[in-house]
């Protein structure tokens, strides 16, 4: 009887303090965790120690609407679509264009912004327009983008080169070991204002539009951020923070 009373004690206790540890670990029930790739001006970067961009002020300008604080983390781009899926993460907002097979892990919300991909090369490449590209050409592009998905499928994994960041990408052109980067405009006129040598090809790559991943089980979230984005699509926030960033 004794031991029986004993392990009761103890069984209790074993489960307040696992309760205890969940709660510590939970999510606090106002504020959403925001999973980005902070490598991606305009829309997230790094300015001092803080996250800033298009996306952070849409996401902040959401969490207001629907009464939410947003926590953000910066994450590899690769890893944000499997975070928002396994519930790590509430919501992905990185510049994310809305593909078939990110749509078999996650939601997407309505589209925000429309995006283009464009080509950086060298300012004395041979390379003159996106027909030029060839499958025996080096293509450098930051991994799990969409650069990444549509030369894959365009050239072959052989000609494409995997790189963690836009950045990285860009620094292996400017030292030769790619003959092109395939990557969204908005960052790669940041990338080509900051390294001279290197320019953006007059014709597009692809045309596109952003949304935001949200959990396939959470459909209460899905519902509330397009509302908000509606709302602020209406009431000309979104045109205003875009503007912001983007002055043409």
């Amino acid at each position: 009887m004794k031991n029986m009373m004993k392990k009761a004690v103890v069984l209790a206790l074993a489960g307040t303090m696992a309760m205890g540890i969940f709660a510590g670990c939970g999510k606090s029930s106002d504020t959403l965790v925001m999973a980005t790739n902070a490598t991606f001006p305009p829309y997230e970067y790094h300015e001092g120690n803080s996250i800033v961009g298009i996306d952070v002020e849409i996401a902040n300008a959401i969490g207001e609407k629907i009464g939410k604080k947003i926590e953000i983390e910066d994450v590899e781009f690769d890893s944000i679509v499997a975070g928002v899926q396994s519930g790590k993460y509430d919501f992905g907002m990185a510049g994310m264009t809305v593909t078939d097979e990110r749509k078999k892990n996650v939601n997407f919300s309505d589209p925000y912004t429309t995006a283009v991909q464009s080509v950086i090369v060298p300012e004395d490449s041979a390379i003159a327009s996106v027909d030029d590209i060839t499958s025996d050409m080096k293509i450098g592009v930051q991994q799990g983008t969409t650069g990444d998905i549509y030369a894959s499928d365009d050239y072959g994994e052989d000609a494409v080169t995997k790189y963690k960041s836009g950045p990285d990408a860009v620094q292996a052109l400017l030292a030769g070991k790619v003959d092109l980067v395939i990557i969204d405009n908005q960052p790669a006129k940041s990338y080509v204002a900051a390294n001279e040598g290197l320019k953006i090809l007059d014709t597009a790559y692809a045309e596109e539009e952003y949304a935001i991943a949200i959990n396939k089980q959470n459909d209460e979230l899905l519902k509330e951020v397009n509302t908000a984005l509606s709302e602020l699509q209406a009431d000309g926030t979104i045109d205003s923070i875009i503007k912001k960033y983007i002055k043409d």
